[in-house]
């Protein structure tokens, strides 16, 4: 058997191929590549799909999250409370934006914040909350909406990972005040380069954020802002339009192949398995064990010599990362985030994935740890 890697771009591909050559082709013909009418489409057809007023397409994750702060008027002297366990991008926008990032510990279970300790961690300077739905696990947005509105505090939903997941009936991008999708090859809805959207219900915030993205901008060479380059190529917007279609029957498939994980994994010994979800939809971007009787990287290593591929999301907090050595945080201060990103390891996980690559990868486990 050929050996098994994290994920399979190139078998997504090759299911819907057709509709996604046609629909490039298409494009390419339009000569209208930038902005346009396959762009404003998408923005559409996304909001409809979460049931939300306003999508605001853009050129990735990142410059989401910079904008959503930009448009809430979040600058200097002010804080975000955010996890330590994400990509820097989450907290990368509140910096880029002149505020400071404040870390909250992580649920040991769940691996997103843990909303008990949100509280101590308000000061005056808050002005916003943004919680990751990591992994594709949708956050408790009913207790951490009830936190926020009883300090009057902005929330800013960071979906890169769950586009499609739901909490209470509702898909995440479309229950706090503003939502930041990725659209990067990997997510579960992956473009063929970079992406990304804002989504909200609030027109001001929404028009801001249209001015931010297309250099501050309404019409012509008439700057209000000091905005960014941030437009979503017409390309991009036409294979996510194609993709779109497919997300649930996708978003399913990881739901089956994370619930097949889980029952091979139980008689195993030596690994924690995520824990399985309560609420309405995890979308499962990553099935991700905690090793907790070897050595990690050790584990891995023997993976990948058996050919099986893993990833390890993230190695190190963020709040012990060298750019915010400048913040203060200790070793030690956060421990649930530092001991997970000691233990965590990602399991091939993708929609094409196979049972028969499943087994493998359980085989290839068990090899290491026994």
């Amino acid at each position: 058997m050929n050996s098994i890697p994290p994920i399979d771009l190139r078998r997504q591909y090759e299911t819907i191929a057709t509709d996604l050559e046609t629909a490039v082709l298409s494009v390419l013909a339009s000569g209208r590549y930038s902005g346009g009418p396959v762009v404003e489409s998408f923005e559409k057809q996304f909001a409809q799909y979460l049931s939300i007023d306003e999508c605001i397409a853009c050129n990735s994750g990142t410059d989401a999250l910079y904008m959503a702060l930009r448009a809430l008027k979040i600058g200097p002297e002010d804080e975000v409370i955010t996890t330590p366990f994400t990509f820097i991008a989450t907290a990368e926008a509140i910096s880029a934006v002149g505020a400071k990032p404040v870390f909250v510990d992580i649920d040991p279970h769940t691996f997103n914040l843990n909303l008990e300790q949100i509280e101590v961690a308000i000061s005056s300077h808050t002005r916003a909350i943004i919680p990751v739905h990591l992994f594709g696990r949708p956050v408790d947005m009913t207790r951490l909406m009830e936190i926020a509105q009883s300090h009057s505090l902005a929330v800013i939903e960071d979906c890169a990972q769950a586009v499609g997941a739901e909490w209470n009936g509702r898909k995440v991008g479309s229950i706090g005040h503003i939502g930041c999708f990725s659209f990067y090859p990997t997510k579960n809805l992956g473009a063929c380069g970079d992406g990304g959207a804002v989504t909200t219900n609030d027109l001001a915030i929404a028009s801001t954020v249209r001015l931010l993205r297309d250099h501050g901008r309404r019409q012509g060479y008439y700057h209000e802002q000091i905005g960014l380059n941030s437009r979503l190529d017409a390309l991009q917007a036409a294979i996510l339009q194609v993709k779109l279609n497919y997300l649930d029957t996708w978003n399913q498939a990881r739901q089956q192949i994370a619930g097949r994980y889980h029952q091979l994994l139980e008689p195993l010994a030596g690994i924690i398995r995520p824990q399985q979800f309560n609420g309405d939809r995890h979308v499962w971007n990553q099935y991700t064990i905690r090793v907790k009787e070897r050595d990690r990287d050790w584990v891995r290593s023997q993976l990948q010599a058996k050919g099986v591929s893993t990833m390890v999301y993230y190695p190190v907090p963020l709040h012990l990362q060298p750019v915010y050595k400048d913040l203060g945080y200790k070793h030690g201060q956060l421990p649930v985030a530092e001991q997970i990103c000691r233990d965590v390891l990602s399991l091939p996980i993708f929609p094409e994935l196979e049972s028969d690559q499943q087994d493998m990868v359980l085989c290839r486990l068990k090899d290491c740890l026994c």
